[in-house]
């Protein structure tokens, strides 16, 4: 029999995706006022699983109850007439609107609505949860966090009682990660049940009441979070103990790489993305780079490669002879040709940084196809390679030769480093190395940037997380809205300090 005080309650429920199965047999509960993290790796499952409850997958088997009564979800209507609201991780808002136009919209009403009495009732919700939300702002002028604002009170609008919400802080700063969960708390104490999917263990710590682990799409188990650790989390999600401690070398004799002057660069929508940008990288340190999204981290790297054009400054190259050339009007080819020892992950993997439709020794070979002699280039160099980096980095994949698009995100990551690592770079720039990878594989590639380091590399490193880049980086360099506003010495700096530079309020520069 169903638990009464469950707000929900999964039997048996099973999703398949042809020969994929994405959840296996999965039963766990959600109680009436609580906040219960789903914690896994990537591709355990998880947001499969809520996307069920959310109305947008079916199960192919298994049982769910709401408040003790068996429910059948078809579809988002469904699950808002159960008074359940997902918030998903990419938002789902109309930026010419009004905040409380995307609120409402597609609700049924009259024709001509009461704008007045619509603004009334979000306000009495912001002011009932603690939220800050102006009704009549535009949502292009807003925040991430003011936008993640708006899903939320959307669902809330709609009578949502159970709320579930994907990664909410994989973009916030930790000021407004902390105003979040203080949010959650007051809506939890009014008698909502909320479920949260992270991958960050120490704001499952802080923020819920109840873990439930998910392995490759199987239910592990539920722990209360009063009884659990980190190691203990990581244990359950692996299956094995990980060790989490992350080394950082002293930089030795560390001299200039890259010197950035007063760089300045439009996007691709002719917006500005870079505004009088200056910052060195040096050999044998890694130099963290911290932003909220879209803060011009992109295109910083992409114009050092040589990928984005530059409207003004300088990019300045020092090879290990302290020989010094310029980059600034350099094409990559260009950047390539002349012999610059300079390698880029990109963010887009497949659309950048691998051709989808070759196998390894094929992407292997992309790097430097034109030194190649036509049908008798080598292949051999390159098989061999791909095997090292399987090895290396336990790459799960059929074959060398199987087609990179058909490997999983975190594989592709793990071939797309492998690769770039294995050209001996003098500079690494790295855009989200462990985006989509498991624990394991994570503190894989940290190990293989400090190696780097080691090795003299000027490392730079776009991160989203910034426990790691505390404890990985040497420097942080913070960018908000295009501009340097702050670069730290990550030995000393806070969270709270870079959060406060992320956000474009932050009013002077800080050198380390």
């Amino acid at each position: 029999m169903p638990d009464s005080n469950n707000a929900i309650e999964l039997k048996g429920v099973t999703k398949r995706f042809g020969s994929v199965v994405a959840n296996d047999d999965v039963s766990l509960s959600l109680k009436k006022g609580e906040i219960l993290s789903i914690l896994g790796e990537n591709g355990s499952g998880k947001t499969t699983l809520m996307n069920m409850l959310s109305g947008i997958y079916f199960p192919d088997e298994g049982e769910i109850f709401v408040n003790g009564q068996e429910v059948t979800i078809r579809s988002p209507k469904d699950a808002y007439n159960l008074h359940i609201g997902m918030i998903h991780q990419h938002f789902k808002l109309i930026n010419v609107l009004t905040a409380a136009q995307n609120i409402i919209l597609g609700l049924p009403g009259p024709q001509r609505l009461d704008m007045k009495s619509v603004d009334e009732k979000i306000d009495e919700l912001t002011k009932k949860y603690g939220f800050e939300l102006d009704p009549e702002e535009k949502i292009y002028n807003m925040s991430v966090s003011q936008k993640q604002t708006v899903e939320i009170v959307k669902v809330l609008y709609r009578g949502a009682d159970i709320l579930i919400l994907d990664e909410p802080t994989a973009v916030l700063t930790p000021q407004e990660t902390e105003r979040l969960f203080e949010v959650l708390r007051n809506m939890k104490n009014s008698g909502k049940s909320i479920i949260i999917i992270t991958h960050k263990l120490n704001e499952v710590l802080e923020i819920s009441d109840r873990v439930a682990v998910l392995r490759k799409g199987c239910y592990v188990g539920t722990v209360e979070t009063k009884r659990a650790s980190v190691e203990s989390l990581t244990e359950m999600m692996v299956g094995q103990k990980v060790t989490l401690n992350i080394d950082r070398p002293d930089p030795v004799n560390p001299k200039p790489r890259i010197l950035v002057k007063n760089l300045t660069v439009r996007n691709r929508e002719g917006l500005l993305a870079l505004d009088n940008v200056s910052f060195d990288a040096k050999s044998g340190e890694i130099l963290g780079i911290a932003g909220i999204s879209g803060s011009g981290q992109k295109e910083l790297l992409e114009a050092i490669a040589g990928l984005q054009p530059i409207e003004d400054g300088q990019i300045l190259y020092t090879d290990p002879k302290d020989n010094i050339e310029d980059l600034t009007k350099k094409s990559a080819q260009e950047i390539y040709q002349m012999q610059i020892r300079l390698s880029f992950v990109p963010e887009d993997r497949l659309g950048m940084g691998l051709v989808g439709s070759m196998g390894m020794p094929g992407n292997m070979m992309v790097r430097s196809y034109r030194n190649g002699k036509g049908p008798m280039t080598d292949r051999k160099t390159p098989a061999d390679l791909s095997k090292r980096i399987v090895e290396r980095l336990d790459v799960v994949t059929p074959s060398i030769d199987t087609p990179v698009r058909n490997l999983s995100g975190g594989n592709v990551q793990k071939v797309l480093v492998g690769r770039e690592i294995a050209s001996s770079p003098v500079v690494l720039m790295v855009a989200y190395p462990v985006r989509g990878l498991d624990i394991n594989s994570s503190y894989q590639i940290y190990e293989l940037l400090n190696e780097q380091k080691k090795k003299g590399t000027a490392v730079l490193c776009v991160g989203e997380d910034l426990d790691v880049l505390l404890a990985l980086c040497d420097r942080i360099l913070v960018l908000a809205d295009g501009k340097v506003t702050g670069i730290v010495d990550a030995r000393t700096a806070t969270k709270e300090q870079i959060g406060q530079l992320m956000t474009a309020g932050a009013s002077k520069k800080q050198e380390a």
